[in-house]
Parts: structure tokens; sequence; C-alpha cells
């Protein structure tokens, strides 16, 4: 171990003996964010999640993030950075030994995309993957989300789904020679997103098992399926040679784990127990506003790592 880490460590043991955390609190849930081990699994937040702690800087927030025992980060919003900005990132997390979660490649809620054979959406899918592959050759990150888009009322659905299957294929093979998977994303349509035609994990194996390519793999949002189907680990155990990445959120109401009906202490043993070691992106809010609720979002992260 590094002499800074060791004595960074052996810093925050005493605090914790002492009934203080790395905030300078004397409070209980304070003391259990204390970053004295990591996480098992690489729950991942998203700029922005600890802004009341580590400021508006990315690099401050991944500093803090780091130190509160998080091993990944995830960042919708990369492709949209200053090249500049995502080597800065790329390289702070490099140094951490912190993984680079999903970022969005392609998802347009309003259009009726991969279920066509539109030449003109064709050609700009392929420009967007060539724009995504820019991004990883700054960053290494290794996955990028994609969203089919909505669905044509007019087309009979088979014969949108083999669009997909065709669209996805042919963005895979633009990708995965250069080390990029893609991540298609099923959506709830009863709360957040009607009329998308990607919806459910068993829509999305399928999918992925005709495309037949190594680089096409689901991220399971499971919020998003607890609204949907339900039944998340057994989905889980169905499509677990597709997934490539996951989302947290509990539902009720989008928050960190304890405050819906998901059982995450359990789901996260399960993922945990297959051996997964990809990343988790905590794609959601926080019960309460400022220092408080992030507080609150790293204890409920102990106490569901605490399998």
């Amino acid at each position: 171990m590094e002499r800074r880490n060791f004595l960074r460590n052996a810093a925050l043991g005493s605090l914790a003996v002492s009934g203080l955390s790395v905030f300078g609190t004397e409070t209980a849930s304070a003391q259990k964010s204390s970053n004295a081990a990591q996480f098992k699994l690489k729950y991942a937040p998203g700029f922005g999640m600890f802004e009341a702690h580590a400021g508006k800087d990315p690099i401050d927030q991944i500093k803090f993030i780091s130190d509160q025992g998080f091993r990944a980060i995830f960042d919708n919003g990369l492709m949209n950075r200053e090249p500049a900005l995502q080597e800065k990132i790329a390289n702070e997390l490099a140094k951490r030994n912190m993984d680079l979660g999903p970022f969005v490649l392609y998802a347009d809620f309003k259009t009726k995309s991969m279920v066509t054979r539109d030449p003109e959406i064709m050609q700009m899918l392929k420009d967007k993957m060539k724009a995504g592959l820019e991004v990883r050759k700054r960053t290494n990150v290794k996955t990028a989300l994609v969203v089919p888009g909505r669905y044509d009322e007019k087309l009979a659905w088979d014969y949108q789904t083999a669009n997909v299957i065709d669209t996805m294929r042919m963005c895979c093979d633009i990708v995965g020679p250069e080390g990029l998977t893609l991540v298609m994303e099923p959506l709830n349509a009863h709360t957040d997103h009607p009329g998308l035609f990607l919806t459910s994990m068993p829509q999305c194996y399928m999918i992925c098992k005709a495309v037949n390519h190594p680089s096409c793999k689901i991220v399971d949002d499971m919020y998003h399926q607890q609204i949907t189907e339900g039944n998340i680990i057994p989905n889980i155990d169905m499509s677990w040679e597709y997934i490539g990445a996951f989302h947290i959120g509990d539902n009720p109401g989008r928050k960190e784990p304890t405050t819906g009906e998901i059982n995450y202490l359990n789901v996260f043993k399960h993922i945990y127990t297959k051996g997964f070691d990809g990343v988790l992106g905590m794609e959601h809010g926080k019960s309460k506003p400022g220092k408080e609720g992030e507080l609150a979002v790293i204890e409920a992260y102990r106490k569901m790592d605490a399998f």
C-alpha cells in the first residue's frame, strides 16, 4: 500500500473510532458513511449525486466518490462534454482504478428510428456510432447505451423487430472491432416512457440472440423493469449471458435503495454471487435534499452492500 493511502486510511480509522466521519459530524448515519472499505459491487454515482459535498467540478466529484468507497462512475452526458474534459475525467479514473459506466450514445424518445429502414436515419446512426468511437478513444469507456426509439403504429410488430435486429447488427459491426459494446435499455411504458419499442427483458434478450454479435448486450434498469414486469432476479438469470450493465433505482419514486419496494439487498447479493464485475449505474434521485440526502444515499448503499 502506498504511504499516502496508508496514512489516509489510518486517519479515517481513527475518526471512526472517535465517533466522527469524514464529514466531521457525530451522527450514526455519517459514521456509517466512512470510506474505510470499498463496496463489493461497482455501484456508480453520476456527476451531481454528491455535489453538496464535493462541489461542481467533475474531478473533485470523482475524488469524493472514490473516497467513499465507490469503484465506478457513470456519465450519461459524457458524449456532450468537451474532449479535453473527457480525457481529464478518464485520467482521474485511471489514477483511482475506477471504471466508467455506459454513456448515452443514442436515445431519442420522440423518433421512430431503429424500427424503420429510413436511409437518413440509418446514416445518422452510422455517424453516431463513429462519434461514439471517438469518445472511446479518449476515455477507454467500454460500453455505450442505445435506445431503439418509438414503435410504429402502422407497421406490423414483427417487421419492426426485424428492423431493430438488422440495425443493431449494423451498429455493432461498426463499434465492435474497436472494443465498444452497445447495451440496449428496455424502458417502462407505464410511468415514464409510453410509446417506446423496447420495454421488457425477454424482448431485449430475443433481439440480442438474433443480432448474434458479441457487442450487443443489455443494460438491465431494475427501476424500469420493476414497473414493467417485476420478477427481477429470475429475469436476470434468464438474460444473464447478455447483461452488460445495470441501472439502479427504487420504485416507486426512483430514489436510492431502501426507499421503495425492491429488495436490493437480495438483488445485489444475487448479482455478486453470479460474479458480475461490471458497472451498476446509480440512475436515481435522492430522497432528501442537500448534504443530508447525500449521506442517506451512501448509508443506503452501505446497508444494501452488507450481504
